[in-house]
């Protein structure tokens, strides 16, 4: 007897990958088995100031996919590489800006969002019903990781990333909820990091913990440069500061180090990742003088469709004051001067940090 059920999975599978998603794999599962791992992790208080992650009703969703969407039946967990052609921008000159390689191009919440609605489109057509769904890209309260490993997608690696055998972890996650009967794609079980600790040699803040007594891996967001330069809309900790170089908006470290990607992470083809000229291997001096000419407003047009809008204008120019003061060169004082006369008391105060830093030399 022929399964429909399976044929319909591998059909849907077939649209996500004709999409341009590298991957993709079929969830049916409602109810979460990380949740216990995600709560501990905020009892923990290793979540920072992002308060969000801890609303009782957000914490639930988490845990039931059925909350979310009453009517669902299975999900599709998709992934779209960002893999670019260099492990980092310009990381031996100090006087030029690290951005993290997933925010040079397009917001990918964008990108992703609009291929998951031609997904969802797709479906229906292909199902010949309306299908009730619900998109999310990494906006939602949704463990996408965990729904990524059950989809056949990877592995927890000790960067907390999720690791494919064959592609590395540099890749975005999409899920799409829906009401469609589809069968579970074959979760991936085994984790293949091994004794492997570069990740957490490597990390600058000591951000990366291990694995916990279950096997999880562990995360004190707190001292994540991704977290510090992002994240955080207040001061960024004195003492991370000289940690944190000429990153300013984001942190691939632990995925610069991973053998996988070394060996296996191939250059997207996805044009909306590309580049843009702006933000790759910006001076510093050039970009602070470029944000301290714009107002908030003025940030959050020029950047919409830029995940740098996350930082905002205050918290970018803040970031690259660090840079500047981490250079140390006599060429950063005009500019953080500037700086430390900015509307911004979040922006003065390091751009005051930075000058006494150069001072002391």
């Amino acid at each position: 007897m022929v399964d429909t059920k399976s044929l319909a999975s591998e059909g849907a599978i077939a649209l996500a990958r004709a999409l341009g998603f590298e991957m993709a794999g079929v969830v049916t599962r409602r109810r979460s088995r990380h949740l216990g791992h995600f709560r501990a992790w905020l009892e923990s208080r290793l979540h920072g100031t992002m308060a969000y992650l801890e609303r009782p009703d957000a914490v639930l969703r988490r845990g039931r996919l059925d909350l979310t969407l009453p009517a669902f039946r299975s999900a599709l967990v998709v992934a779209h590489s960002y893999a670019g052609p260099h492990p980092a921008t310009s990381p031996g000159d100090p006087s030029r800006a690290i951005i993290a390689r997933y925010a040079r191009g397009r917001d990918y919440h964008h990108v992703i969002a609009e291929r998951l609605e031609e997904l969802g489109r797709g479906l229906e057509l292909a199902s010949a019903r309306p299908v009730a769904r619900r998109a999310y890209v990494d906006t939602g309260p949704i463990l996408e990781r965990e729904l990524a490993a059950l989809a056949g997608l990877g592995w927890f690696g000790k960067n907390t990333m999720l690791i494919h055998p064959r592609r590395g972890s540099y890749f975005f996650i999409g899920v799409l909820l829906t009401d469609l009967p589809l069968v579970s794609s074959a979760p991936f079980r085994e984790e293949h990091c091994g004794t492997c600790t570069r990740c957490l040699d490597a990390c600058p803040t000591g951000a990366l913990l291990g694995r916990d007594d279950s096997g999880a891996p562990v995360m004190d967001a707190a001292r994540c440069i991704s977290y510090l330069t992002i994240e955080l809309r207040g001061a960024i900790p004195e003492e991370l500061r000289p940690a944190i170089g000429n990153r300013v908006f984001g942190c691939d470290i632990c995925q610069e180090v991973c053998p996988w990607n070394a060996r296996f992470a191939t250059p997207t083809t996805e044009s909306a990742y590309t580049p843009r000229a702006d933000l790759d291997g910006a001076s510093l001096v050039d970009l602070a003088m470029r944000l301290l000419d714009m107002s908030g407003k003025a940030f959050q047009r020029e950047f919409a469709d830029s995940p740098l809008s996350r930082a905002r204008r205050n918290g970018l120019l803040r970031n690259v004051c660090v840079a500047l003061g981490n250079w140390g060169a006599p060429e950063a004082v005009p500019v953080l001067e500037r700086a430390a006369r900015d509307r911004s008391s979040l922006v003065r105060e390091h751009a005051e940090w930075a000058l006494g830093r150069i001072q002391a030399g």
